[in-house]
Parts: structure tokens; sequence; C-alpha cells
């Protein structure tokens, strides 16, 4: 498993020949790193006595962020493991047209997976931008800027999940499907940008 890897291992098989580690896995490393920030500053907040009216929010914060890094953590490999399976269909035989059928059937079916995996990644980057804005604006001010990096890695890690949904979609016939995905995948772009946005116009006017 990818996430078995030490941070070394990682880069180094991300370096290599290998199509795997590729854009998905990264995106969801972007936003296990982005989880990961989110729960430091509400720790950092969580017992200091300037902040005591926050502590149950930065705990609550603390929790969710928790949450969303184990779930990003499972992203790395299922990215990976998605794209997996659209090599192995693709090896499928096609000799007979019954074959051909079923290769085309499988390589269709595994690519809406190799679609589904990233926009989950992009749905949960988008949302966890919320968690990030609440604990930039009520948590310890010592690490708005961390803050401000979770934000920033959370909308890298939502825009290059998006990348990798659309380059899938391309390769998809079912038309509906490729519209719904596009135009989720659009309104999730636009708010990633919007929230990024946002946070980092309201603390570069107090740095």
């Amino acid at each position: 498993m990818l996430v078995n890897l030490s941070v070394k291992e990682f880069l180094a098989k991300t370096a290599g020949s290998d199509p795997v580690p590729g854009g998905g896995s990264i995106a969801a490393l972007n936003a296990a790193i982005a989880s990961a920030l989110t729960e430091m500053v509400a720790n950092l907040t969580i017992g200091k006595k300037k902040y005591e009216d926050k502590e149950e929010m930065m705990k609550k914060i603390a929790g969710i962020a928790t949450n969303y890094q184990a779930s990003f953590i499972k992203d790395i490999d299922a990215d990976s493991d998605a794209y997996n399976k659209v090599f192995d269909a693709f090896k499928l035989p096609k000799e007979t047209d019954e074959e051909k059928a079923e290769r085309s059937n499988q390589i269709q079916a595994a690519t809406k997976i190799a679609a589904e995996v990233p926009m989950e990644v992009a749905r949960k980057a988008v949302d966890i931008m919320d968690i990030i804005a609440q604990v930039a604006e009520n948590g310890n001010q010592n690490a708005v800027t961390d803050a401000c990096v979770a934000m920033m890695t959370a909308r890298t890690a939502a825009l290059a999940a998006i990348l990798n949904v659309k380059i899938n979609l391309s390769s998809i016939k079912d038309i509906e499907y490729v519209a719904l995905m596009t135009q989720e995948a659009n309104y999730l772009e636009s708010e990633a940008m919007l929230k990024e946005q946002e946070l980092l116009s309201k603390v570069n006017k107090i740095l």
C-alpha cells in the first residue's frame, strides 16, 4: 500500500516510471496534508487561556479534521487502485465480438470508477475548506498562516482531483453521466478558488 511507504519511498515511487501513484493520489495526499494542518491549528488553540471561549469549537474541528485525514489517506490508494482496474480492463481479450463488447463494458465501468474516486476527493476537499476558514478565523492567530497553507493545499487538492475527473470523463461514452459530472466538477472548481481567495484576502489585510 502506498500509504505505508516512508515519505522518501513515496516520492521515489512517484518519480519512477510507473504511472501510479499519479496525480489523483497526489491530490488525495494534498487533501490529507490540509486536514492535518487544520487539526494542528485547532490543537494549538486548545488549552490556551486566550481562546477559552473557542475550546469546544476547536475540539470539534480537531475531530472533524482527523476523520477527513483518515478518509483522504484511503483515497491515496483508492485512486491508484482505480487506475490499475482501467489498465487491467484494457488488457482483456478482444478476439471475438463478444470479447470486444465485454472488454468495452469493463473499460467503461472501470473508467467511471476512476472518475468517481477523484470527484469524491474534490467534494471533500471543498467541504473541508469551510472548516479551515473557521479555524483560521477563530483559532490561534499565531498559526493563522498555517491555516492559510491548509486552505491553499486543499484548493490544490480539489483542482488536481478535478483535472483527473475530467481526463477520465473524456473517455466515457455515457453522455448524461459525463454532463452531470462535468457540471459538478466545474462548480467545485469555482468554489475551491473562491473559498481560498476569501481567506487569503482577509489574512493578507492583517499581516
